[in-house]
């Protein structure tokens, strides 16, 4: 029988519907699990017990009395610490906000209280989601459950540990450069960056206007998707928010891939930035199994990857700065190390490299749009090799390690799956990007290759 703290939110979800499983046992279990392990594992900046019980206390009576509201009700969810919570503290894991508390739920966290989730947490992140694994900071940085030596990445680092160690059952990241697929990758989860416009950011403390995208990370693509049935809402106080039909995220599911055409993007990991070995044999073993399920596989050309990094980078960081520059010049102190060296690099943006940026990036959007006519979705790994030691992802280094920033650049939807691990044990992920608002589909993919794959059935071995 799976411990509790194991079940996906669909199956806790089942068994909560049925009432053969109590919201208040559930959310017990997964306290207890963060007292146990969380000392270590440093994934949680605050831990919401008491209003947690309450919620699970509520949900429960809810479904007694024939209220359930839906698959995420009585589910224990973290937030990622920028998501702010109305009268509980919201620090972007720094400093400056350390006393920091909102007035108002960010619109996401509205949804998911009004269909009935659990809220248990919130947890760390790099500072102001920008700022590494650093040690200069209130709190700890997040280690990696599989080797806590190791970095978990960033910036959504506590909820890819908190989810990976079966600290809570799904949790909300954010995704600017990959902070979502970043430590999906590394923490061998599911990490789902919605298309742009999909999920509101309104409520989250922000780091690029363009660029920022927030979504659900869980332990599979599935949940992702169950996730994304309550957080996908127009909201017309976010301006970036985009007014679409109601998707089914999950009606798909189970129906194959026979037809599917999918377009490896070979060149990234094998020219532009050179991939772990392992990490290409099992992104070739994710192609024989697409094609074993009758997908239709080939590669296809987009421009080089260090296009859309620069590209992305430059845009970022200008917008970035133009949201701290205030707290840069009159508190650099509150800031760590590397957040604030991050920020500034900002301020050295022209305003017409920014403008000529934003003109490369209408290019490659376009680009992708064209090759998405011949493709349903593109594939190519997330990372370009496992986890390495803690601090590594910083970027102190000048180590590139992932794949991520194209889509951020386009605003496509993108997921991360765990598609292996490497013969120490680490897991391997593969990104799958699709069309604007296609996100099910790639969800779909996902959750198919998850079960072909059988990688869902290991977890990290933690002291308890």
């Amino acid at each position: 029988m799976t411990e509790l703290h194991f079940l996906t939110i669909a199956e806790a979800s089942a068994q909560i519907k049925a009432r053969t499983l109590s919201p208040v046992e559930l959310t017990d279990a997964f306290l207890a699990r963060v007292k146990r392990l969380d000392g270590t594992l440093n994934s949680h900046v605050l831990v919401l017990e008491e209003r947690a019980r309450e919620d699970a206390k509520r949900a429960e009576a809810e479904i007694a009395a024939g209220r359930w509201k839906g698959p995420l009700h009585g589910i224990p969810i973290g937030l990622k610490d920028i998501y702010n919570t109305a009268g509980i503290r919201t620090t972007g894991h720094s400093a400056l906000l350390k006393d920091h508390i909102p007035s108002e739920d960010a619109f996401t966290v509205s949804l998911l209280r009004e269909a009935g989730a659990v809220i248990t947490s919130k947890l760390a992140t790099w500072e102001f989601a920008i700022g590494g694994s650093s040690f200069d900071l209130p709190w700890p940085p997040a280690r990696n459950p599989w080797d806590v030596s190791l970095d978990p990445s960033g910036s959504s680092s506590g909820s890819g540990v908190a989810v990976a160690a079966g600290l809570c059952m799904g949790a909300m990241g954010s995704d600017t450069g990959g902070s979502i697929r970043g430590p999906a990758a590394w923490c061998g989860i599911a990490g789902h960056k919605p298309t742009y416009g999909f999920v509101s950011r309104r409520g989250i403390l922000p780091l690029s206007f363009s660029f920022d995208h927030a979504g659900p990370m869980c332990w599979t693509s599935r949940d992702c998707a169950l996730m994304m049935q309550v957080l996908a809402h127009h909201d017309p106080m976010d301006p970036g928010s985009a007014s679409v039909a109601a998707v089914d995220f999950t009606a798909g599911f189970g129906h194959g891939l026979q037809g599917l055409r999918v377009g490896v993007v070979r060149h990234f990991f094998e020219k532009d930035l050179l991939t772990d070995p392992e990490t290409i044999a099992a992104l070739e073993t994710s192609v024989a199994v697409l094609r074993d399920m009758g997908a239709i596989v080939d590669d296809v050309a987009l421009s080089p990857f260090g296009t859309y990094a620069d590209c992305g980078s430059l845009i970022s960081r200008a917008e970035a700065y133009a949201i701290h520059q205030h707290w840069l010049r009159t508190s650099p102190e509150l800031y760590g190390a590397f957040g604030r060296h991050r920020l500034m690099a900002g301020a050295f943006v022209l305003a017409a490299d920014y403008i000529n940026a934003q003109r490369e990036r209408s290019r490659l959007v376009a680009e992708l749009a064209e090759t998405m006519k011949s493709v349903d979705v593109v594939i190519f790994p997330t990372a370009r090799c496992p986890a390495r030691p803690i601090g590594e992802d910083s970027m102190a280094s000048g180590f590139q390690p992932f794949f991520n920033r194209a889509f951020n650049v386009t605003g496509s939807p993108a997921l991360s799956i765990c598609n292996g691990f490497s013969q120490t044990g680490l897991p391997l992920a593969l990104q799958i990007a699709g069309r604007p608002f296609e996100d099910a589909l790639v969800l779909k993919v996902g959750d198919a290759l998850e079960r072909a794959l059988g990688t869902r059935t290991r977890r990290p071995t933690l002291a308890v």
